[in-house]
Parts: C-alpha cells; structure tokens; sequence
C-alpha cells in the first residue's frame, strides 16, 4: 500500500477509463521531453567535446561538463582536507579553481551550507566524470522513489524526462536531491511524520524550499513531524561542527550569506535566464530596485496569506499540496528553474483529475515546461516565470474554493471520504 493514500487513492478515483485525447496529450509530450533530453545532452556533447575520467576540464563551451556540479565535487573533496571554510572566500575559492581549470575560468560562487559536507563527501573519493555521472543517476532514482508513493508507475516517465530533470542534469545541479526530500515529506506526512520530519530536516540543505513548510507543519498541528524536523536541523549541525569545529557555521553567516544577499541584488547574465522569482522577473524589465523590492513583497505576502487559508482547514490534498510548492516559488526573492523538478510532480499528480478542464491542462503543461521556456523567454527580457507560477497560484485557489463549495451540503461521511 502506497505511503500517502491520500493522494494515491485520488489519482486512482479520478483516473479516467480508457485513453483519451488529453491523455494522448501528455504522452505525446512525454516523448517530446526524453527527445529533448536526450538531445540536449548529445548535443552538448558535442559541441563541447567528451571529457576525461579523472579531473574536470574546461570543455568547448568554456565550462566544464554539469557545470555547478563542479562545486559540489569541490566541496566533497573538501570535507578530507578541513572542510569547505576557505571556499567561503571568493577569491580563494576561485584561484583554487583556476589553479586547477587555467586562469580564464569563469568565477563560481559557493553558496551551500555546511551540513552538505556530510551527504556529499563520497563524491570527493571519485574521479570527477564517475562522481558527476553517480550524481544524477542517484538523484534521479531517489527522487522517481519519492514520487513512486504517489505516482503510478505507469507515470514516473513522464517525471524522469520532465524538462526540470533536464535542466537539472545539465546545470549539474541538487534539484532533483531537494524535490525528494520534499515529495518524500509531503508523502510520509500521514503514515510516518517522523521519517517526513527527518526529510524536512534535511532538506534544510536549500533552506528557500522549506520556508512555507513550517506554515503547513503549525496549522495542521503537525508536532511529531516537527518535533523530527528540529531535531534532524540540530543534530546536522552539531555532526558538521564536531568535524569541521563551531567557527566553520560562524564563517558561514559571516560570508555566505551576505555573498548570497549581493548576489541577489547584483546578479547578472544568465541569472535572469534561470532565476524564476517576482525580484527577478522585475530586475529583467530593468524596473527601478525599489519597484523590484516591492512587488516581490506584495507577491511574498499574498504567497504566504494563501498558504495560510489553504491550511487553515482540511480542503483538497492534492491541490493543497500543489499550491505549497507553487507559493514556495513565489515567497523567496532567488529560486531557480532547476529547482522545478518538484513540478514534474505536482503536474504528474494534478493531470488526470475528473474535474480537470482544458484551462487546468494549459497550466499544468505551462508549469512543467517552464524550466525550459522560461530561459527562451529571457532571450526578450520577458519574465515568463512569474507570470505562469502567478497564474498557477491563482488558479489553485479558486479551484480549492471551487471545491469547498462543492462539499457544502454534503453528508460528512462523504465529505471526510473526499478530503482523504
């Protein structure tokens, strides 16, 4: 039996019988997406020429293959020789790099907290090429396991080649780490609220994909969840600081944090090409800062407000859910599109809804390929992000209300049976 049934007893209760056109539909889109998957990395592979095993190399394209994965290799490699504190610096961090890739290697910021030392480590005992390869095939199979709790398997392909996964692998990035530790919590909220608060805990590794969660976690009187969830955080950071000592989290609040507060504000280039945020969304039409500032709040505020009714009282799960994760975009002022692997999830969870109409369906394909189109957006300075994960929040609401509308005046056996 499924962890979460809840959520896997209404995809089956809404699955409709027999293939339909918009079920052709997203297979159609499925093939579409592991043809651009496949592509995109052939394609990179060729133009910027196949690595070697042992080392990074700076390829064609004057990166190096899965790009950032390159700060996660680094700080694995750290963890044996005192930890990451130096790549704190910027400046050491990147003559260490250029030491090692040449002199006209573009900067790297790192921007991860300590505790990532103690997931990451085993990476620093491999060769690069072996390391980055494990990396995606990993996270791709926890994340797919997370899902699986929710998903039919007959669905999780159409998770593993959503355009969040491809631009994940690409960028070399965690996306698809964080999506499974919160898939993996939201789904182990009801049947195991210890092990959901350990993934919450752990989650604390990209803190902004959490920041809704404590609003949830209180309205639903969630307390053995949270309960786990703190002492997961505390225990974390007490096993990194008897290995690297106090002053490494100290040196963390002192120099990563405002690196992360300027490179918010000044941040450039292909950032507005992958930050999906209301701040960013602002700063691409080249609005004033304060202008920029301002609507982020007003967005925040609205994004924490709808979170807050939504949980005010038991309504729909899986629309509930969705509106969590989408508002959690909204919230934080710097979030990325290979952050959005969790959409192939929400998409994959909403899709063959009975109440669905061909407006839900436009949506749910805007939001899952939003990875992708968003950094074609950018091309024209048009904040594509913001607008579609608005739209979608919007949308959530009013199908939430929609559905407590609907269960006024129904018996409360039946209406107990759809909450659950």
């Amino acid at each position: 039996m499924s962890l979460l049934s809840p959520y896997a007893d209404i995809v089956a209760r809404t699955s409709p019988i027999g293939k339909t056109p918009i079920e052709d539909l997203y297979v159609k889109l499925t093939v579409g997406a592991a043809v651009f998957f496949v592509g995109l990395e052939i394609s990179y592979l060729l133009i910027a020429g196949l690595p070697p095993i042992d080392k990074p190399w700076v390829d064609g394209t004057d990166f190096v293959l899965g790009r950032d994965f390159l700060n996660t290799w680094m700080g694995g490699r750290s963890a044996f020789f005192g930890g990451p504190a130096p790549w704190f610096d910027l400046h050491v961090y990147n003559q260490a790099l250029q030491q090692m890739l040449g002199t006209r290697y573009q900067d790297h910021y790192w921007s991860y907290p300590p505790d990532l030392m103690l997931f990451i480590w085993p990476l620093g005992l491999m060769p690069y090429l072996p390391a980055y390869i494990a990396w995606c095939v990993v996270g791709i199979a926890l994340y797919l396991l997370a899902c699986s709790n929710a998903i039919p398997r007959d669905r999780l392909l159409f998770v593993a080649v959503a355009p969040g996964i491809a631009i994940c692998v690409f960028f070399g990035q965690n996306g698809f780490y964080t999506s499974a530790l919160l898939v993996g919590g939201l789904t182990c909220l009801d049947r195991r609220p210890i092990l959901a608060g350990i993934l919450f805990g752990i989650l604390t590794i990209k803190p902004q994909l959490g920041l809704m969660l404590p609003v949830m976690l209180l309205l639903e009187r969630r307390w053995t969840t949270i309960a786990s969830a703190m002492i997961t955080t505390a225990v974390l950071v007490a096993a990194t600081a008897m290995w690297f000592g106090w002053s490494i989290w100290i040196e963390f609040w002192q120099k990563i944090v405002p690196q992360q507060e300027w490179l918010t504000v000044h941040g450039k280039g292909v950032l507005f090409a992958v930050v999906s945020s209301v701040f960013y969304g602002g700063r691409m039409m080249h609005l004033p800062l304060s202008v920029d500032w301002a609507l982020q709040y007003i967005v925040s505020a609205l994004a924490f407000a709808a979170v807050v009714w939504t949980y005010w009282k038991r309504r729909d799960p899986a629309l509930s859910l969705a509106l969590l994760v989408t508002a959690t975009f909204l919230f934080t002022p710097y979030i990325l599109n290979y952050d959005m692997v969790v959409f192939g999830f929400v998409v994959a969870l909403l899709r063959e809804r009975a109440d669905n109409t061909w407006r839900d369906h436009q949506l749910l394909i805007a939001v899952w390929s939003l990875p992708v189109t968003m950094m074609l957006s950018a091309l024209v300075s048009f904040p594509l992000a913001p607008i579609v994960l608005i739209t979608f929040a919007v949308h959530l609401v009013w199908r939430i209300a929609q559905a407590d509308a609907c269960n006024v005046g129904r018996s409360p056996e039946l209406s107990t049976a759809v909450a659950a």
